[in-house]
């Protein structure tokens, strides 16, 4: 698989395995669930076995360590590490859909347009709510996402909000956010996570 392919793909079979085994077994309602749901909720590919927490932080994150975990997903000799991605790459989380309402919607992604279906996906998730600033108390509220996975857009908060304002279309919440981080003046808060299902 080229890096493209290998992109559109594992997103695509994420997305679809969360809507099979949200209907097949129904979707996961408090934390323990949630953690099981995420950590055995799997498919067989190319004879071995990927969770989706093996396909976000094993293969799309570069395998890194998910949130909750202690360790990275593939060992040092396990197959699987042979797809995963050399470098991560932070536009996943506006892509994988995990079935709650606060989480992106459902699309489909191509090999031939992944980056630009990656900058959609992302422009479209910020302009849905995930950034939204208050220019009179100079307050950026963010999504949870962006809590959970901060070490992948930058090593601290002006990274994080420089990286968000790179990936925003034209519009007066950019124009407002790229103010704030010229300015330097802002607080940035995050947003309470919805995991009610997303049935629409």
């Amino acid at each position: 698989l080229t890096i493209h392919s290998c992109i559109a793909f594992f997103i695509n079979i994420y997305n679809a395995l969360v809507i099979h085994a949200n209907v097949t077994r129904g979707p996961p309602t408090n934390i323990w669930q949630r953690y099981k749901f995420f950590t055995y909720t799997s498919y067989v590919i190319g004879g071995y076995l990927y969770s989706l927490q093996d396909i976000e932080n094993g293969v799309l994150r570069a395998n890194r360590k998910g949130v909750g975990q202690f360790k990275k997903p593939f060992g040092r000799n396990d197959p699987r590490a042979k797809v995963s991605l050399s470098r991560h790459e932070p536009r996943i989380h506006f892509a994988l859909v995990c079935g709650a309402k606060s989480c992106p919607p459902i699309k489909t992604y191509s090999a031939e347009n992944i980056d630009r279906e990656l900058q959609l996906a992302s422009e479209a998730f910020f302009e849905g709510g995930g950034c939204v600033v208050d220019m009179r108390k100079r307050e950026v509220s963010l999504s949870a996402i962006l809590k959970w996975y901060k070490i992948d857009f930058g090593v601290n908060t002006e990274e994080l909000l420089k990286w968000i304002a790179a990936h925003m279309s034209l519009g007066q919440t950019l124009t407002n956010l790229t103010q704030c981080i010229r300015d330097k003046s802002y607080k940035v808060v995050y947003q309470h996570y919805n995991w009610d299902l997303n049935s629409s």
